[in-house]
């Protein structure tokens, strides 16, 4: 009896909806970029050799642009609007998921090696990770993820 009373919740539990999917918009609750938005970039739900939990590759902001008034000038302006970006391989279990998306496509920046230990690419990865936010936010598209969460 107990045999299929587990079997049939495992079974349920692999038939749950996948909601962390690429372009989720994430809060990360651990670690030294704890509070900070960040976006799933590729998903490991079985894990990998090095990681044997499911894990997500994500990308997000570390330092927000600073506000922008009407009298600044245009060299005061672009200096504060400068993003820092991370990217990150994040357990699950420290990720809370937002009902926000962001359609930016991160994966031809980055790759799986990308967050390796010792990686020469990772400055690499992070100046396209910064062109692509700063386009974002110069834009004036998904302003909400590049403001400070307030809490």
């Amino acid at each position: 009896f107990f045999f299929f009373f587990f079997f049939s919740i495992v079974k349920s539990l692999s038939s749950m909806p996948k909601f962390l999917k690429q372009g989720k918009v994430v809060l990360l609750l651990n670690g030294r970029f704890a509070g900070r938005k960040a976006v799933i970039v590729k998903t490991f739900e079985e894990g990998t050799k090095e990681r044997p939990y499911s894990h997500a590759l994500v990308a997000g902001v570390s330092r927000y642009p600073g506000n922008i008034t009407r009298r600044l000038s245009k060299k005061k302006v672009a200096r504060r609007s400068v993003v820092k970006p991370f990217v990150k391989s994040v357990n699950f279990a420290h990720l809370m998921p937002t009902r926000y998306g962001l359609d930016v496509d991160l994966k031809t920046v980055t790759s799986e090696n990308t967050y390796g230990e010792a990686n020469k690419n990772r400055p690499d990865t992070k100046t396209a990770v910064r062109k692509v936010f700063e386009e974002r936010y110069k834009t004036g598209k998904n302003r909400w993820f590049f403001t400070k969460l307030r809490f």
